[in-house]
Formats: C-alpha cells, sequence, structure tokens
C-alpha cells in the first residue's frame, strides 16, 4: 500500500468513530436513578462527556421507570436511561449507545443486567467480562455486543 492510501485509509477510520460523538451532539437522555448511587453519576457523566444533554431524574419508584420502558425482570441494571425511541438499562458502554443512535437499530433498546465490575461508571477493569444484550420490541432480547479482556 502506498503511503498517501495508507494516510487516507488511517484519516477514514479515525473519522468514523467521531462520527458517533458528533451524533450524540444535541441528542437528548433522561437517566432515571437512585439519588444516592454514584455509580449510575459516573455512567451519566459518561454519557455526558460523549456529547448528549443527559437531564437526571430521581423517581420514587424506579420499579415503575423500569415497568413502563418494559425492561425484563432479568435484564434490569440499576438505573434506567431514554433517548428518543430507546431505552439503554444499566451500565451500557458508551460504543453500544452510540452505535444505537447512530445506525437508529430497529430494538427498543440495550440492556447490561446487574451491576458488571469494570463496566462504564463501575470502575476501570482491564478483565471487564459482560454481555450487552438488545432489547427487541416485542419482549425478546439476544446479545448485541461481548465486553471481553483483550
Amino acid at each position: 500500500m502506498k503511503r498517501r492510501q495508507f494516510l487516507c485509509s488511517v484519516a477514514a477510520v479515525g473519522s468514523i468513530s467521531l462520527i458517533g460523538v458528533a451524533r450524540a451532539a444535541g441528542e437528548s437522555m433522561i437517566v432515571y436513578k437512585d439519588p444516592s448511587c454514584g455509580c449510575c453519576e459516573a455512567w451519566a457523566n459518561a454519557i455526558t462527556n460523549a456529547g448528549f444533554t443527559v437531564t437526571v431524574k430521581h423517581p420514587d419508584d424506579l420499579t415503575a421507570i423500569k415497568a413502563k420502558y418494559k425492561i425484563p425482570a432479568e435484564m434490569q441494571g440499576c438505573h434506567t436511561a431514554v433517548s428518543g425511541a430507546y431505552v439503554f438499562e444499566g451500565h451500557v458502554p458508551l460504543e453500544a449507545v452510540e452505535t444505537v443512535m447512530s445506525k437508529r437499530l430497529d430494538i427498543a433498546g440495550l440492556a447490561v443486567p446487574g451491576m458488571p465490575p469494570g463496566s462504564l461508571g463501575m470502575g476501570n477493569d482491564p478483565q471487564a467480562s459482560y454481555d450487552v444484550y438488545s432489547l427487541s420490541k416485542d419482549g425478546k432480547t439476544e446479545v448485541f455486543m461481548s465486553v471481553r479482556p483483550s
């Protein structure tokens, strides 16, 4: 490969990675969380730093929020976020949020059940290992992406 072709390829790949951030600029998101939950606050801050306009709400009953957005019990995390037509349950990685928002996938949203160590907002653990699930509009779930140690 010639030097010019290589440099153009690198520039193209780099600009693709910025599309998600550019797409997030101007997108709004509501994060429903417990007022004393620091990991949820860390997740919301990471989403804000990615360019989303985030509003944090502290409902009296998070269970009712999860029921409203039809989050299956086995998919529930500690906070629920909503952006446009999508719901993001738990510590969903920024990359996955940006993929859904930029590609406008035909799903209800994404979920990371529980509070996996090393997930976004749950600390920096290079050994993090967990799955991100897509939530279909008819209630089905399937693995959307897997986070594994490199």
